[in-house]
């Protein structure tokens, strides 16, 4: 079982509606605004566990709902959203699940100067592949807390900005399995932002995470800590990105563990040339929490996508995606490629049609984790 947040679950995912999107009406109720959506998809997945032989494959249903709630002012924003996601597995009833969201955001300009933004989360999750038991689905839930406050006026030539992060796993499974992946996850940090004129301005962070594990027999416990430092920018109407660059030193509680320092960056830079084409890139390398018996996993991952609008109706993404994983403590390394096209028709405002093709092909010095997956998909996106 691989243990990756939901942000980098979604990277491996690719989107049936790149560049031409619905774009939903709002029914008002007083002061808030609900937005409802509904997406229908039908795809095939011939090794939806990940499995090195003995691959199983299903045609999967997936029914997904959307409800946002909104409201705010001049001064002030808040979200409420609910997304559900079932899936049926045609040939295995016992991968078939349900997944569920809960997302509450808000931001607040205080003042010219003062601006704050907090936001809950609870996710209700269960996985196919990369599990701990290839009979069993993944089944964990995930509370997230977090909030940051930046002080100093947008026009300003410094600012700066403290934030907090909280998550809470918790695994569903049957018996102990996943037990030791159970953990609280609390990080602090802070950044001071440097105008150097234009869109551009440097930035400085600290950051300092600790890992708090349930299972004592895990021995796991452990403290990050990382300096970067960078620049944002959006500085023409074509370039626009974030770079950040330091290192990163993760100290274990146990003298059993042995403790590890790597260099670290995350990156994203979005190129516009025309307003019906984007091109993204991102790449991040720092630590992961340990898996398989690893103390901690250093991960280097890279995105590519391009995003084409050909028509009004018509538009494709291609996205390419590139990961080398070091388990530390085992005998274990893993480079996972991940490459796909989607095709995006969308015959009226309120309707989107998808069909997409992703490939992962996994290639592991552990044989048995060794895999290659395709997943074809039809999807129709509907709002009001």
């Amino acid at each position: 079982m691989r243990n990756i947040t939901l942000a980098g679950v979604s990277l491996l995912c690719l989107s049936t509606n790149s560049w031409a999107e619905i774009d939903p009406q709002d029914i008002h109720i007083g002061v808030f605004r609900f937005t409802p959506t509904l997406e229908l998809r039908e795809s095939y997945n011939d090794n939806y566990r990940g499995l090195s032989t003995n691959e199983q494959e299903s045609w999967i249903t997936g029914i997904s709902p959307t409800f946002l709630l909104s409201t705010g002012n001049r001064n002030s924003e808040y979200e409420l959203q609910y997304n559900a996601d079932n899936q049926t597995y045609h040939s295995d009833s016992e991968a078939s699940h349900t997944d569920h969201h809960v997302r509450l955001r808000s931001i607040m300009e205080l003042t010219s100067r003062h601006r704050l933004s907090w936001g809950l989360e609870y996710h209700r999750v269960e996985e196919t592949s990369d599990t701990e038991s290839i009979t069993e689905n993944d089944k964990y839930s995930q509370a997230i807390a977090r909030a940051s406050y930046r002080y100093g006026a947008p026009t300003a030539r410094n600012q700066l900005e403290f934030g907090t992060h909280y998550e809470q796993r918790r695994y569903h499974n049957s018996g102990d399995l996943n037990a030791s992946e159970e953990r609280d996850s609390l990080m602090f940090n802070s950044i001071w932002y440097h105008r150097l004129g234009g869109g551009v301005r440097s930035l400085l962070e600290l950051r300092h995470t600790d890992h708090d594990y349930k299972q004592a027999s895990a021995r796991r416990d452990s403290t990050n800590v990382a300096v970067l430092g960078g620049a944002i920018w959006d500085a023409t109407a074509k370039t626009s990105g974030n770079v950040r660059l330091g290192a990163e030193r993760k100290d274990f509680d146990s003298d059993t563990r042995k403790d590890f320092t790597s260099p670290m960056w995350e990156v994203g830079v979005t190129w516009k040339p025309r307003t019906y084409s984007v091109f993204n890139l991102n790449t991040r390398r720092a630590f992961d929490e340990g898996d398989d018996g690893a103390s901690t996993i250093n991960d280097w991952t890279t995105e590519a996508t391009w995003d084409h609008e050909w028509t009004s109706r018509i538009a494709t993404e291609l996205k390419y995606r590139y990961s080398e994983r070091e388990y530390e403590g085992i005998d274990r390394d893993d480079d996972r490629t991940s490459y796909g096209v989607g095709v995006t028709y969308s015959p009226d405002r309120w309707i989107d049609v998808g069909l997409s093709y992703l490939r992962t092909e996994n290639d592991s010095t552990l044989d048995w984790r060794t895999f290659d997956r395709n997943i074809y998909m039809l999807s129709l996106e509907l709002s009001l």
